[in-house]
């Protein structure tokens, strides 16, 4: 997947000097909260002579975002559930080797969730999910800056409820920035009606919405991008931005839009993709200081372009490699 870079774009990236920011303020970060599933995935390529023997990761969008954020030097709990079995105990170390801490990994009276991707010729997947999501009702430490969820935990009763009061009771005192990506799962949830309903109820309620244009499409059936965005924007986000692939991304503000191609790349998967431009999305907003500008409603073009950057590159980095392996400070600063 090649395309060309936006000719405009300045000689040294926004990726690099949010990178730089970072590496400066880590030891300061403010507190980020990423509540939702955690899960195994399972690697199965297609025509491979290794799928008798599968490669296992942990994995789970959520997960990869708090992931992707504490590799970026991002103070980060994550709040989930897990089972007491060796899936469980990898989920653990896992995000326990990346500075992740775990707030809650209530034992299940289950297997831990898995998730077997079938990679195509082209590295896409497509997903087959074995899930349980419940949540004890906890509400938000003292510190936290930022709360982030998305995926199945956002649809999938009972967690989903919990995380809809969390959000409305938090956009209600207004002192921690929202942010929500769908990453809608047809073969989990495919009532699309109701899956809308519950989309939409908590984006009203998120500062910040991010979506794929799969997402759109299958949320929205035949809508452009641009009425889809201004849909979320007029229902009360306030920072809106959608991922298409090899074409770039699009995101908006209440006054701008800024679309911005991808950079030239050779694709190995797309495993976790979205996720990693998530959470660099969220590492740039931290890094440059824009929470209160989101919450006012008052990002400049500039602003909203150099966030663009920084989630586009950490995205890029992702998908050069196999799985969800989001890129670190390290390498984010030296893109």
């Amino acid at each position: 997947m090649n395309v060309s870079e936006d000719p405009q774009s300045p000689s040294e990236s926004a990726a690099s000097s949010a990178a730089e920011a970072g590496a400066a303020a880590s030891s300061a970060a403010p507190g980020v909260l990423v509540i939702g599933e955690a899960l195994v995935d399972i690697l199965v390529r297609s025509g491979s002579a290794d799928t008798a023997a599968p490669v296992v990761h942990p994995g789970g969008s959520p997960l990869n975002v708090a992931y992707g954020l504490a590799r970026l030097g991002m103070a980060t709990t994550f709040r989930a559930q897990v089972g007491d079995d060796d899936y469980g105990r990898a989920i653990i170390q896992h995000l326990g080797e990346a500075g992740v801490v775990l707030e809650q990994a209530t034992a299940l009276d289950a297997p831990t969730s898995t998730a077997t991707a079938h990679l195509d010729a082209e590295g896409r997947a497509s997903y087959e999910f074995d899930i349980v999501w419940e949540l004890d009702r906890s509400d938000i430490a003292p510190g936290t800056s930022v709360l982030h969820t998305g995926s199945i935990a956002s649809v999938l009763r009972p967690g989903s409820d919990e995380i809809r009061r969390l959000f409305a009771d938090a956009r209600a005192r207004g002192d921690v920035l929202l942010s929500y990506d769908p990453n809608v799962r047809p073969s989990i949830t495919p009532d699309r009606a109701s899956v809308l309903a519950d989309v939409e109820a908590l984006a009203a309620d998120a500062h910040v919405v991010k979506l794929s244009d799969e997402d759109a499409e299958w949320l929205y059936p035949g809508a452009d991008l641009e009425t889809v965005v201004s849909g979320f924007l007029d229902a009360g986000s306030l920072l809106v931005g959608v991922t298409r692939g090899g074409e770039g991304c699009l995101l908006a503000a209440p006054g701008v839009r800024v679309s911005l191609p991808a950079q030239p790349v050779d694709v190995v998967d797309t495993i976790g993709a979205g996720d990693s431009f998530m959470s660099g999305m969220l590492y740039a907003i931290l890094c440059d200081g824009l929470v209160p500008g989101i919450l006012a409603g008052r990002l400049d073009e500039a602003q909203v372009t150099a966030i663009a950057r920084t989630a586009l590159e950490s995205a890029r980095i992702t998908v050069s490699r196999a799985g969800a392996n989001p890129p670190s400070l390290a390498e984010l600063a030296g893109a």
